[in-house]
């Protein structure tokens, strides 16, 4: 997203772009930096400016000279191929796997997607339990990355809300869409009672809805406040909310930001080094215990932000609580 794009003024946004997040992750910025970070960027660096590979961080990019940069790059070569492989093998298998079981559906579902993550390279980690299975749930996480759906999905099969755009990513917005995926459109705040409504729809029936309540991403050393839209579908449907802190190390090398186009995104993910995700359980929180939708996502965020372990020491993002929308990120709805 480029800085002259006009975007809504209660779209939520984060402080957290390419160019001072994603492009240089696990270091403190110089004070200097830090001014210029609470400030719209007039240019971006060489390292965050679209293209394949070009977003790729001094600490991603395999040290040395000659053969291991040619070894670490057939590497990322090979884990983008598997992983846009297992991916399209989901959509051209996904009319037959349609034809199973449900309970056979979606443990092809959780074996598949946990295939694909770990064929781009990322070594994942599941702690806590998740509610009984047979009812319905509303699963909440922190934003950081593209990665998070997959990573939710393989232990909670679901459908999950996400912006229309994402309805035109090559290959993943043919998933999203497969998937059952509920699209919203960011700029039209008309519309958002109307996902609530189908949100609270598929869990009456007993299902499972995947949301994102920061409403955008975030680079994991800061996280948003929950927008309490979303959990208005809990209390609709009287139906428990799950908790889910996600976590990357190194911290930054899976955020997806700023105006961060997916290409570089994906090429950063495959070559970094034992990145590794950490995906937390934690208590589900029975809606009929809360008085109203805000409570219940105040609850929810204490429930996710209670991993203190996870989050590093105290950086600018975490000073900064506000940024125009146009230089901030802008990738899911609330």
């Amino acid at each position: 997203m480029n800085g002259t794009t006009a975007l809504s003024p209660w779209l939520p946004t984060a402080p957290c772009t390419s160019g001072h997040c994603a492009a240089h992750p696990e270091t403190a910025p110089p004070a200097t930096t830090r001014l210029k970070a609470a400030r719209p960027e007039t240019a971006r660096p060489e390292s965050a400016r679209p293209g394949l590979g070009l977003a790729v961080g001094r600490a991603h990019r395999p040290h040395g000279h000659g053969a291991a940069d040619r070894v670490g790059s057939v590497r990322a070569a090979a884990r983008l191929t598997a992983g846009l492989c297992a991916l399209l093998l989901g959509i051209l298998l996904a009319p037959a796997a349609g034809l199973l079981p449900a309970a056979g559906r979606l443990a092809l579902v959780r074996h598949w997607l946990r295939a694909v993550v770990r064929a781009f390279g990322v070594h994942v980690r599941y702690e806590g339990a998740p509610a009984p299975s047979g009812g319905p749930l509303l699963v909440v996480a922190n934003h950081v990355s593209w990665l998070d759906i997959p990573l939710i999905a393989a232990a909670l099969p679901g459908r999950a809300v996400a912006k229309s755009e994402v309805r035109r990513w090559p290959v993943l917005g043919t998933l999203a869409a497969l998937g059952g995926t509920l699209f919203i459109d960011r700029d039209g705040l008309r519309a958002l009672p109307g996902t609530v409504h189908a949100m609270a729809g598929v869990l009456a029936d007993g299902g499972r809805v995947i949301v994102f309540p920061e409403g955008s991403t975030w680079c994991g050393r800061a996280r948003g406040r929950f927008r309490p839209a979303a959990f208005q579908a809990a209390l609709d449907a009287g139906s428990a909310v799950q908790p889910v802190r996600i976590a990357y190390r190194p911290t930054d090398a899976a955020a997806y930001v700023g105006d961060d186009p997916l290409g570089s995104s994906l090429w950063r993910v495959v070559s970094t080094r034992r990145l590794t995700a950490v995906v937390r359980l934690a208590e589900p929180l029975p809606a009929a215990r809360y008085p109203d939708r805000r409570a219940l996502a105040a609850a929810a965020q204490r429930a996710v932000a209670s991993d203190s372990a996870n989050l590093p020491s105290l950086s600018v993002h975490q000073r900064s609580r506000s940024r125009p929308a146009s230089a901030s990120s802008a990738r899911t709805p609330a």
